[in-house]
């Protein structure tokens, strides 16, 4: 049975929709069963009901603080039987239940952990890479802890940064990396998953 995954958004859905082409094509062996956007005029939401998937939005301003947030984002991907959250440009910051640890992935623009953390983000990266001088860049995916941009890697994919560059320019060249490092790094997580399934069975 394909792996259900959640996909959480705040922009403009273009991972969700690489994953579901993906997945269509036999390509991905996993399912969208939740979208969760945190945005009411997130472009996520319309490219989401194309594929005739329903999002589910939570506005942070609905909500007392983040932690209650978080807990209302958690338990909607638990109602929907997901067993991984994809980060797909989501920028909040959640606060991961212990029952999470380890399922939650996120992709980031840069070759973490350069150019990661909290304002780190989109064309802040892309522009900060280019006044530093940076010849290499890139994006990678990484498992979700409580801070931004940590946790243990999983993939990250490079490209070279040209003179000529504009922020546009190399966002653009990394984004293309972007599609192939996610997915590339979802199925290593689900590849992992029976013999870390298997392990807990041994060790109890």
């Amino acid at each position: 049975m394909s792996h259900p995954i959640a996909v959480f958004v705040s922009g403009t859905g273009r991972h969700l929709e690489n994953f579901v082409r993906l997945a269509l094509a036999g390509e991905l062996d996993a399912r969208v069963s939740l979208v969760l956007c945190d945005r009411a005029e997130a472009g996520a939401i319309e490219r989401a009901q194309k594929y005739g998937l329903q999002p589910v939005t939570l506005l942070p301003a609905d909500f007392e603080n983040s932690e209650a947030f978080s807990r209302a984002a958690f338990d909607a991907a638990r109602e929907a039987g997901a067993e991984t959250i994809l980060l797909a440009g989501f920028l909040r910051l959640l606060h991961i239940p212990a029952d999470w640890t380890g399922r939650v992935l996120n992709i980031h623009p840069s070759l973490l952990p350069a150019f990661g953390g909290k304002g780190y983000y989109g064309h802040h990266v892309h522009e900060a890479v280019l006044q530093r001088g940076c010849t290499i860049s890139g994006c990678t995916v990484h498992y979700v802890d409580q801070e931004y941009d940590h946790g243990r890697i999983l993939v990250q994919r490079t490209v070279p940064v040209l003179q000529v560059d504009t922020p546009e320019d190399l966002a653009t060249r990394v984004f293309d990396e972007e599609l192939i490092a996610f997915p590339e790094a979802l199925r290593l997580h689900m590849q992992a998953l029976p013999a870390a399934h298997g392990a807990e069975k041994t060790s109890g």
